[in-house]
């Protein structure tokens, strides 16, 4: 994620980000992923915000490595104690590195072009078997919110379509309505699939 009108919105209000509180659905997903990739399991959250889903996963004795294109997300991670890195969807160039890729609703920044070639990548990154949890808004289309950031949307079948395309094999999904930065209330789908 390189759009930098929305890197802007997340830059002003880090505070504001990390008060948000997550719904039910998420923080029960969060758990799941955590069970399903084993204590002592190396992940990447990509796009992983201020690093409050890093701390989580690493206080459940996983190995975190944190990817964010947002400056000031990276800073507060790393004070926190967070191994994370400045960069975008493009860094992910690894291959059979990780046993799991968390990536809650970061990629729906990603142009609809690119979306492919992000999952296909994220695919190669991890190991045989390894899990994919993926967070997502609902809907159609590409536009901007309130806060003038990017979003693209897609309907749960695109997003499983685009998954087995990749090379993922999807276990369950969890659909739910969560009140996100802007302060509107949007329908999301966890999906948990593996390479």
């Amino acid at each position: 994620m390189t759009d930098k009108r929305t890197i802007s919105a997340y830059t002003n209000r880090v505070a504001e980000y990390l008060n948000i509180p997550l719904p039910p659905e998420q923080l029960e997903a969060r758990q799941d992923f955590v069970d399903v990739v084993g204590a002592g399991g190396y992940v990447l959250d990509l796009g992983s915000g201020p690093g409050s889903d890093s701390n989580f996963l690493m206080r459940q004795g996983l190995k975190v490595r944190a990817l964010d294109a947002t400056p000031a997300f990276v800073e507060h991670a790393r004070e926190n104690g967070v191994d994370a890195h400045l960069g975008t969807f493009e860094d992910v160039t690894e291959t059979a590195e990780y046993d799991g890729v968390y990536a809650s609703f970061s990629l729906l920044h990603a142009p609809r072009a690119d979306f492919p070639r992000h999952l296909s990548a994220i695919h190669r990154a991890l190991k045989p078997k390894g899990q994919l949890f993926l967070g997502m808004k609902l809907g159609t289309g590409e536009h901007r919110d309130d806060l003038d950031r990017y979003y693209t949307y897609y309907t749960e079948a695109e997003i499983e379509d685009a998954l087995r395309n990749a090379g993922f094999t999807i276990d369950r999904a969890v659909h739910g309505i969560g009140k996100g930065l802007a302060g509107s209330y949007d329908g999301f789908i966890l999906v948990f699939a593996h390479a």
